[in-house]
This record gives structure tokens, sequence and C-alpha cells, in this order.
């Protein structure tokens, strides 16, 4: 019996109740402007006006649905009252939208722009249903037992008529009424959480339109989660290195040791604008200028290095300028990584880097030395790794239609080979 009448007390049931009986009071205007034509057309049976203000009560109501604010105020009171998880709606860029504008989605079909109205009508229909009944069934439940207003109630089935005259069957008669009214409000209630979900949710255009949203804003945190890794790792590396440096070599070589300090410096300001932009990226704000790294600022990630300590082989050929661009962007990046990785896990001696740009292909290469030597503070071990360079690097390879090849050669090798398609700048 309790579980029964569960649905009767929440209090969701009677704010869905209160949602749905506040279209009754909505379309009450509309429905004296729908009694005009029929106030003008009196010589009409009285079955045809009837039939012409409910018709003209629904294309009134039907049309106030159209409008993008009515499902908007919809939306977020179909939320609060009715309890229903629902998106807020999307703006739905058609195709011949501006660049900047935003992704060309799908435009809204004919059914998708009637799925308002037709909730509006439920809505109205609904509300004015359970109002009537339940408005007349408490009425009932209020009157019966103390005999107010002398009411009393009968009930006529096949021809047969029984009263209910005072006493305990009108306190039974008005209970029932009263829960059959509570009733109502759970069965209204429940039709239009039903319904709102399928008529007032995101249509097939819009859920296009969230898809397209939700991947660009992946795709800008996968972005975002690569310059992190790339700077700031790049950073730490080289930062921590030159910093054990630096104590090394304090006493016996000063000169040694403020380079190696003026080095730390230099790659700290670099790391910082590049993390003050990613955070302003993150905090949804406009970003004064976005740091850009490319190939020509190749010496200076070289020179970082040799003041870390390590012995940087370069060997570049063809013509660098000709690579602009995200082109560059994405060169400076690739290597940077696999120098960082280089000097993470590589085992002392020379690194080798290659630049190779000819007129459609440029090549990328960095060999550093591995195996079973002695570890020491900047040797292998010696930092912790997240395991995710390598992958990061080759989905930014494969984004660039590129191809790499990362793996040992040799016994005590290890080499990054990259190739990525160039596209003349006209």
């Amino acid at each position: 019996m309790i579980k029964a009448l569960r649905p009767l007390l929440r209090r969701s049931t009677y704010s869905g109740a209160l949602f749905a009986y506040g279209a009754v009071l909505a379309s009450l205007p509309l429905l004296s402007f729908a009694l005009l034509p029929a106030l003008a057309w009196r010589s009409a049976p009285e079955g045809v006006q009837i039939v012409v203000v409910l018709l003209g009560w629904a294309a009134l109501i039907g049309l106030v649905g159209l409008a993008r604010t009515t499902r908007r105020v919809l939306v977020v009171s179909a939320r609060r009252l009715l309890r229903v998880s629902l998106p807020e709606p999307v703006t739905v860029r058609t195709p011949t939208s501006r660049p900047g504008d935003g992704p060309a989605v799908a435009v809204p079909s004919r059914a998708d722009r009637w799925r308002t109205p037709l909730w509006l009508l439920l809505h109205v229909a609904l509300g004015w249903t359970g109002a009537l009944a339940s408005g007349l069934l408490l009425f009932a439940g209020l009157t019966l037992p103390g005999g107010w207003l002398d009411a009393e109630l009968g009930l006529s089935l096949f021809g047969r008529t029984v009263r209910v005259e005072g006493g305990w069957q009108s306190w039974a008669v008005a209970l029932g009424c009263l829960l059959l009214a509570a009733s109502v409000c759970v069965v209204v209630t429940k039709a239009l959480r039903w319904s709102a979900p399928r008529l007032l949710g995101p249509s097939s255009a819009e859920r296009l339109a969230l898809a397209a949203e939700r991947e660009l804003r992946l795709a800008e945190r996968n972005r975002l989660a690569h310059e992190l890794h790339d700077s700031i790792g790049h950073t730490l590396t080289t930062t921590t290195i030159q910093a054990a440096v630096a104590g090394e070599v304090l006493s016996a070589d000063p000169v040694a040791a403020r380079a190696a300090l003026r080095s730390i410096e230099e790659s700290s300001r670099a790391a910082l604008e590049d993390l003050d932009y990613v955070l302003g990226v993150l905090r949804e704000r406009e970003a004064e200028t976005a740091p850009t790294r490319t190939l020509a600022d190749l010496p200076e990630l070289l020179d970082r290095l040799r003041h870390a300590g390590a012995v940087v082989e370069p060997e570049l050929s063809g013509d660098l300028a000709q690579v602009r661009g995200t082109l560059s962007r994405a060169a400076y990046r690739i290597l940077q990584e696999g120098l960082t990785n280089a000097m993470r896990h590589g085992a002392g001696g020379p690194i080798e880097v290659r630049v190779a740009a000819t007129p459609d292909r440029l090549e990328l290469g960095v060999v550093n030395r591995t195996g079973d030597g002695p570890r020491t503070s900047t040797g292998p071990g010696a930092f912790p790794t997240s395991g995710h360079g390598l992958p990061g690097l080759a989905e930014r390879v494969r984004l660039l239609h590129g191809e790499i090849d990362a793996g040992p050669d040799g016994p005590r090798h290890w080499r990054l080979a990259v190739r990525l398609p160039v596209r003349l700048s006209p």
C-alpha cells in the first residue's frame, strides 16, 4: 500500500503537475483570440463554432511553439519542475555559414522544427485535461463529507443509479475522489516526463552540432596536452640536468656554472610563456599571443642542450625557410620531444640531429646512444616517464600524413626517424 502511494507523496509529482497546469493559464490569452472568429460567425452551428475555436487555438499555440525563446523557456522549466535532464538548445549552423561562425552541420528537418509546437500542444492538452479532472475531483472530495452546498453524488451505469447520501459512504467517496485527484497529477506528470526528452530533447541536427563541438573541445584539449608535454617536459628535463651540472662545477668552473644557470633561466622563461598560453585557453579567456616555436628556433634549442652538457651533432640540409606554418611548428616539437627522450634515456655520447628539407618532403631524425653503461644523475632511469611521448609523436605525425619510425638502431643506439610531406607556400 505504501509503495503504491509513494508516487503521490513525491514533491516532483506536484511540481510537475504545477508545470502542466501552468499551461492552462498561459493558453488563456490565446483562447480569447481564438474566440473572435466564433463571435463574428454567430450564424454557424454550435458544433462548427467549437471546431473553429479549437483549430484556431491549436494554430496559435503552434505558432508560439515555433519561437526559439519558447523552447528555451520550456527546457528550463522542464528541468526544474519535471526533474528531466535536458541539455541547453544549441545553435545549429547551416552549411552556408561564414567560416568564422564555426563548423557547418546539418540543417534541422521539418520534423525537428515541429517537435516544440507538438510538445506545447501536448502540454496544453494535458494541462487542461488534468486541471479539469483533478479540479472536479478535488471539489467533490471537499464538499461531499459535510454535505456542503447540498452536495450529493449519483452514479449512473447501464440504467441504474446509485446515490451517496451522507454518513461513512460520503467520507469514503470523498477520500477516493482526493486520491483520484492526486493520481491525475501523477499520470499527467509521468506523461510529460516521458514526452519531454523525445520532443524537447536535442534533434538530430543538434546532436550533430553537439558532437562536432565536443570533438573540437577534445581536439583542443589533446593539442594543449601535447604542448604541455613537449614544452614543460623538455624544460624540466633540461633544467634538472643543468642544475646538476651547475652544482658539480660551481667551485671548479664558475663561468660554466653561470652559463648553466643562465640557460635554466631562458628555458624556464620559455616554458612559462607556453604555460601561460595553455592556462589562458583552459580558462576560456582570450590569449594575447600564442607562443610559436618553429625550426627557426632550433639553434637556440640545441644551445640549451649544449649548456646542459650534451654533445649535439646537427646535420641540416635543404632550404628550411620553405617549411612554414603548422609543419614548421610540428617539426620543432617533434625534434624537441626526440631530444628530450635522448637526454632522459640516453647513456652519454653524442646526439645526432638530422633535418633535411626537400621540395616535397621534410625528414627529421634523432639518434642517441643507449646501453648498459654506468647510470649517472642524468642517465637512464634518472627521470620518471608517463609513456605518452612516443604515442603523442605518432599521433602528431599521423595528423600531418607523415611516417614515423622509432626503435633500436643497432646494439647500442636508438633512432627516431620522421618523414613529413611538404606543401610549398605560394
